[in-house]
């Protein structure tokens, strides 16, 4: 058994004896969810928690980073002045790979373009005995998948469809780059203690139904909000049924409910990946530990008594989904889509398919994709779309080559990507583009918000399964439905698709000869220079604690109006090359939210001249006349991605109160991470009361303190005055980041 088995081994164990301790004080029986949150605490538990209440205190098992939050995070750690990182880490380059031509044409470019940063991150690996995943290695979520995974293990990353692990049992958590350097410096890592949702799955998917359409209707039915604050865990015969790589693609895209995570418990087709995955030591010590790596009987034969909400799915009768647009949460069974096609006037040519992604580009979603792709060649069929192919890993893409798929869809007129995340983040310099025209495309992806794939507002973006978007490609038809409807071939002939016919792991096992990883062994002498004149990375100065005084006079940058999610804060896209460049990157600040006083984007008014202009312009002269700001926003604000650059951004150009409806779990813990002060409005209408020449104080900061509502005081512009209510969730650890100007500030200070 090698270290990294040893390590799981003893993980185990402790959880044996934990849950022994923790019995005798919760004295209930468990979910899957607490048996990991409670084996995984930092300190021995005093009671029992109260969920969607207590902040806790964690020690997760593995922290991973991809390459465009990486770089932020790696910058942030080396202020820390440790020798390498507390926990296994590792790096994967993945969001910097543009799709445009090919996968080698596209991999050539990416390495020329991003050199330096790629340099960076090898180097920083290497001194701090972190894994590093070379670019075309693959998708971060499908690499940690095969790699890292194990069952009943607790897990973050930076990025939000880290919970794609949950198909191998873990609790695996999206976070900003700051949680994870507390993790990697050994701190604790801090998480409200959430609530849990049990989902219950019955019968047995069937035909063109998938894993996939299980998390689309789950979507429909929670919207964007309802996983907030709460773990998704599935159990019941329908998820035993489910394959790995499928369960994996419900967690992953359980980030677009705004689930914490979501998970699995441990079964016969995970102990059957891990073995296909050359882990079969840890498959072995999880069978050994089986109860431990799934919920008490009790739990899942009285779920209404042991989660807060369930939620129950006949997988037998589930039909296809197709979700969007704009939304990932607008579920239309595919028997209703071209009614809803017509109804809605959307684009019914259809002008993209694309597949693949860290979502669905498993060996089984390829397999099942693949024979869609032969019945057209058999039938004489060709694409009447663009289509692209993702793989999720080099070892998928070795292994499906090998095995004749990716010839498949190229003989259809599929192009196959590199094995990065592309298209699916906005990095896809797409074809023919034209911002002016509405058009439709349908991707395997997990979002689809506005803009967020090609950056056209205009592109309706719809979520399916692999095997529905295949399909729908064939026949570049919106309204087109596979499971009745048929095509005319080029025999002029009209033909059927039949349903897709998939192999969950291919039975010639796994292969690759180079899976690109360079293993982290810890150098102390390892230098990193960064180029001061370099406009891709940027050495990191500390943060400033805000004082009583800079929350007076404050004006108001934007009141952003509708959805608000991280891509809207801070774009992707080609500004992912700034990511490690904080001062750069901050000119995309809130470009991409809507003003709510002109309908616009990017173009708000500045208090001093009277003049409207771009929100970081806006902002950097504001700052230059030490004058404070304020952001004002809707429902939900930060949804979405991860990245902590939404937040480093305001904090970086003199923002100091962001003040909105609600948040988004991991925005919010982001804004308090970088020493912003984090509020929601006590009476949601209150936002109406905002106007654009207002003048803003938070008044009762010297009482600031655990569940204490804070003042706001509002000064029009005829000089007339209101307060208002604002509520804040800061505990006392979280109070001692906004007091130390940022949690970074923090750790320093208690590491010197």
């Amino acid at each position: 058994m090698d270290n990294k088995n040893k390590t799981i081994e003893k993980i185990y164990q402790e959880l044996s004896q934990n849950l022994e301790l923790i019995r005798g004080k919760v004295n209930k029986p468990l979910t899957l969810t607490e048996k990991i949150l409670y084996s995984h605490l930092s300190a021995p538990m005093s009671h029992p928690f109260t969920r969607g209440k207590d902040y806790v205190n964690f020690n997760p098992d593995r922290v991973i980073l991809q390459d465009a939050t990486a770089q932020m995070a790696i910058l942030q750690f080396m202020q820390a002045g440790k020798q390498d990182t507390a926990v296994p880490t590792s790096v994967h380059c993945d969001h910097l790979i543009q799709a445009e031509i090919g996968a080698k044409e596209d991999l050539i470019k990416a390495k020329s373009n991003n050199q330096e940063i790629y340099d960076f991150l090898l180097l920083a690996s290497k001194k701090y005995k972190m894994d590093f995943w070379k670019p075309g290695a693959g998708i971060i979520h499908q690499v940690a998948l095969e790699n890292y995974a194990f069952p009943g293990g607790l897990m973050i990353g930076t990025d939000s469809h880290t919970p794609n692990a949950g198909g191998l049992g873990m609790l695996a958590i999206g976070v900003g780059g700051a949680d994870a350097v507390d993790v990697m410096v050994g701190m604790p890592w801090e998480l409200l203690f959430p609530k849990v949702i049990g989902v219950k799955l019955t019968g047995k998917i069937k035909g063109w139904t998938s894993a996939k359409d299980v998390i689309l209707k789950v979507a429909g039915i929670t919207t964007v909000k309802g996983g907030t604050g709460a773990v998704m865990e599935y159990f019941g015969e329908g998820a035993k049924s489910l394959s790995c790589t499928g369960k994996a693609t419900i967690c992953n895209m359980g980030a677009e409910i705004g689930a914490t995570t979501s998970t699995f418990g441990y079964d016969d087709k995970m102990a059957t990946y891990l073995k296909e995955t050359d882990r079969e030591d840890i498959a072995e010590l999880a069978s050994r530990y089986n109860d431990l790596l799934t919920a008490d009987e009790e739990v899942y034969a009285n779920p209404e008594d042991y989660f807060d909400r369930v939620i129950e799915i006949d997988l037998s009768t589930l039909e296809p989904h197709i979700n969007g647009p704009y939304t990932p949460d607008r579920a239309i069974p595919i028997s209703k889509f071209r009614e809803e096609v017509i109804k809605n006037e959307w684009p019914k040519k259809l002008e993209v398919g694309l597949i693949g992604s860290c979502t669905n580009s498993s060996y089984e979603d390829i397999s099942r994709s693949a024979s869609i792709a032969q019945q057209a060649i058999d039938k004489k069929l060709k694409v009447k779309s663009e289509f692209t192919i993702t793989p999720g890993s080099e070892q998928v893409r070795y292994t499906v080559e090998r095995d004749g798929y990716l010839d498949k869809f190229e003989e259809i007129g599929g192009k196959v990507l590199a094995n990065a995340c592309g298209p699916c983040i906005g990095q896809w310099a797409r074809h023919n583009r034209n911002p002016e025209k509405k058009n439709s495309i349908i991707t395997s992806f997990n979002r689809n918000f506005a803009k967020r794939n090609d950056g056209n507002p205009n592109t309706h973006a719809f979520v399916a399964s692999p095997e529905i978007v295949t399909a729908m490609t064939i026949a570049g038809d919106l309204t087109f439905n596979p499971l009745t409807d048929a095509l005319v071939n080029q025999e002029n002939q009209e033909v059927h698709l039949n349903e897709p016919l998939g192999i969950e792991l291919p039975p010639q096992g796994f292969a690759v000869e180079d899976q690109g990883l360079v293993k982290g062994e810890g150098s102390e002498d390892q230098e990193i220079i960064i180029n001061p004149n370099s406009s891709r990375l940027q050495l990191l100065s500390p943060f400033k604690p805000i004082s009583k005084e800079e929350l007076q006079g404050m004006r108001l940058l934007i009141k952003a109006k509708g959805k608000c999610t991280t891509d809207h804060i801070s774009m992707a896209g080609p500004w992912l090359r700034f990511r490690g460049h904080l001062d750069n990157i901050s000119n995309n600040l809130l470009i991409g939210a809507i003003n709510f006083f002109n309908g616009k984007a990017n173009h708000v008014k500045n208090q001093e001249t009277g003049e409207y202009g771009e929100v970081p312009a806006t902002q950097r002269d504001y700052q230059s006349r030490k004058i404070s700001t304020i952001v004002v926003g809707d429902e939900n604000y930060g949804e979405g991605s991860s990245r902590e650059h939404a937040a480093m951004e305001p904090r970086h150009l003199g923002v100091k109160v962001v003040l909105v409806k609600s948040f988004a779990r991991i925005h919010e813990t982001n804004l308090k991470k970088q020493g912003l002060l984090a509020l929601t409005f006590d009476r949601t209408e209150d936002y109406d009361k905002i106007a654009e020449d207002d003048v803003f104080e938070i008044v009762g900061m010297e009482d600031f303190r655990p569940n204490e509502p804070l003042k706001m005081l509002i000064t029009h512009k005829d000089g007339s005055e209101e307060t208002i209510t604002v509520n804040h969730s800061y505990n006392e650890t979280q109070m001692k980041w906004f007091r130390a100007g940022s949690a970074l500030n923090l750790i320093k200070e208690m590491n010197t």
